[in-house]
Formats: structure tokens, C-alpha cells, sequence
């Protein structure tokens, strides 16, 4: 398996909301196994080993500038989902015209709206079950979103 695809994967698995990641190589046979873990869920894919990564650069001016500011670094484990209670249309903002009731970077209180969704023609509040800072909005506005599906990631 290619470095890219395995970086798609974790990528994938952060984005999921799942618990738990396990990878075991098995060089004998050229394999290695990644699993990903939810609960009681487990998902296995055997594949083949991936080379050994590059050596990394020397200590000195090169490492310094090649690696990110602290402030990049962001940890996903610290991350909680808002999930969608149920199925119907994501709206951002109370009106097509007005300001959605957050963005990127706002800090939010418990029982503040995030957003609506109208499912069979009622319209239901998505309200924040916790203090935090929104750190992404997963849905388009006026987009079908199904139950369980991620809407915002906070922080």
C-alpha cells in the first residue's frame, strides 16, 4: 500500500469519529493489517507492507524550517463530532438572507444553535450539548444530510 493511500485512510478514520486504530505488519508474508475500531465495530483490510519512509533530515537550519509552528499542529483526538439527530435539510442560518448562526473559530455555550434542520416540513433546532469552539462545518448549507452524519467538529 502506497504512503498516499494510507494517509487517505487516516484521514478517512479521523473524520469518522471512530475510537480506535491498530496496524501490524507482518514481514514474512509482505503484509500488514490496520484496524479500525468504534465500540464493538472492528474493520480489518490485509495489505501488503509499505517501504520504510525516508530517512529524516539532519538536525540544523533545514529541520527548523521544514517543521510546522506549534500553533499548526492541531491533536483530532480532542475533537468531538455533532452529529445530525435526524434526517432531513441543513440550514446554516435561520433565513436565507441572515447570518448563520455560527462559524469557523466561534465559541459556543450549551443550548446555543448551530443550525437547522427541516425534516417533513418542520423545522428542528441542532442545539451544542457543550461548551466548546467550532473548528469545522461538515455540511453545505441547504445540502441532505442523513442520520448520524458529522456536522460540526468542536473543540
Amino acid at each position: 500500500m502506497e504512503k498516499k493511500k494510507l494517509t487517505e485512510i487516516i484521514e478517512i478514520f479521523k473524520a469518522s469519529g471512530l475510537g480506535k486504530m491498530e496496524l501490524s505488519e507482518t514481514e514474512a508474508e509482505k503484509t500488514f493489517t490496520l484496524k479500525l475500531e468504534r465500540n464493538a465495530d472492528v474493520i480489518a483490510a490485509p495489505a501488503p507492507v509499505l517501504p520504510p519512509l525516508p530517512a529524516a533530515p539532519a538536525a540544523g537550519k533545514d529541520a527548523a524550517e521544514s517543521a510546522p509552528a506549534p500553533q499548526d499542529i492541531k491533536d483530532y483526538n480532542k475533537y468531538r463530532d455533532i452529529r445530525s439527530p435526524m434526517v432531513g435539510i441543513f440550514y446554516a442560518a435561520p433565513a436565507p438572507d441572515a447570518e448563520p448562526f455560527v462559524k469557523v473559530g466561534k465559541k459556543v455555550k450549551k443550548g446555543d444553535t448551530l443550525c437547522v434542520i427541516e425534516a417533513m416540513k418542520l423545522m428542528n433546532d441542532v442545539v451544542a450539548e457543550e461548551d466548546g469552539e467550532i473548528v469545522e462545518i461538515c455540511a453545505d448549507n441547504g445540502a441532505l444530510v442523513e442520520f448520524g452524519q458529522v456536522l460540526f467538529k468542536i473543540f
